[in-house]
């Protein structure tokens, strides 16, 4: 069961400030905005908004505003006074605690990116049974979607691993530090750890459809629920469901309707296959975001070693 503490992270802000020690480069002020401008999202999972009615597009604004975050602090972790300082508190505490926190986030990131990958993936194998098979040939395309669905059931699995990972990260993100450099390197630990509990949240939505020992059975079950397929979410408004979850529907109402025999089949298929389309085009946006975040951690990390040892 996923349970989620994204809401706990952002609450830390509030009762936490960043100021530097001095404001002539720009990326000392661009990380306070940037920071203040992930602080003062609205996250779609945040205790704020309604976990039966989420706003899933914003995810895709949040992952770009952390990618722009780490671009900052490379630029500062460049600056000749940032090296200088940090090699001044090499022996403090908390520094060894953001070198384990880095190695954990490059990690947490290359697992979410991998998941996404392997979204993509299921995407792209279902979409290739949907482009050979007619709307009649039942049988194909119901195991086309049954392949597609445990292949998301073992993606949430993993996610429910790297949530874990993610709270240990999270319980160690805050020192008492008196190092201005440090406090904003924490921040931006705890922003890191809201934007991947909100970025595996969206992506842990479990499938509608659940693996059954033949398609009767699938059908059986489909067609008792086929009344309330589409409350399903609990009445939310399309524009408040994840592009996997209007995948889901369209799946499922493509299955409904092949068990009863109704008429409007290719009608169903191509909503199916253009909610696939959006859903890996959306995921294209995720793991490039991912990439360029995985790329600046790297460097990051390997600035902060040269620095607490030059």
């Amino acid at each position: 069961m996923i349970t989620l503490s994204s809401s706990r992270s952002l609450n830390r802000y509030h009762v936490r400030s960043v100021s530097f020690p001095g404001r002539s480069h720009p990326c000392t002020n661009k990380i306070e905005q940037v920071l203040n401008k992930i602080k003062t999202w609205d996250s779609p999972f945040s205790s704020s908004s309604s976990l039966s009615s989420p706003k899933p597009e914003k995810v895709y604004e949040l992952l770009p505003m952390l990618v722009e975050l780490y671009e900052c602090i490379e630029q500062l972790l460049a600056l000749p006074i940032t090296q200088s300082h940090l090699f001044q508190h090499h022996q403090d505490t908390s520094v060894d605690g953001l070198l384990e926190g880095s190695v954990r986030f490059i990690d947490i990131c290359s697992s979410t990116r991998e998941m996404v990958v392997m979204s993509k993936e299921a995407i792209h194998e279902l979409q290739s049974v949907f482009r050979r098979n007619k709307v009649g040939d039942h049988l194909n395309i119901e195991s086309g979607i049954d392949s597609y669905d445990r292949s998301r059931r073992k993606m949430h699995k993993e996610i429910e691993k790297t949530l874990t990972v993610l709270k240990q990260v999270d319980n160690g993100a805050v020192s008492r530090s008196d190092s201005p450099i440090i406090r904003v390197l924490e921040e931006a630990s705890l922003v890191s750890v809201s934007t991947f509990e909100s970025l595996l949240m969206f992506l842990s939505s479990v499938p509608f459809l659940k693996p059954k020992p033949s398609r009767w059975s699938l059908a059986s079950k489909l067609m008792r629920q086929k009344g309330v397929l589409t409350n399903y979410h609990h009445g939310k408004k399309d524009n408040n469901l994840s592009d996997m979850e209007k995948v889901d529907l369209a799946l499922g109402d493509l299955i409904l309707h092949k068990c009863d025999k109704e008429g409007g089949g290719a009608e169903k298929l191509e909503l199916a296959q253009r909610r696939l389309e959006t859903l890996d085009i959306k995921s294209e946006i995720l793991e490039h975001g991912l990439e360029e975040l995985f790329k600046h951690m790297i460097r990051i990390r390997v600035s902060l070693l040269n620095h607490i040892s030059e």
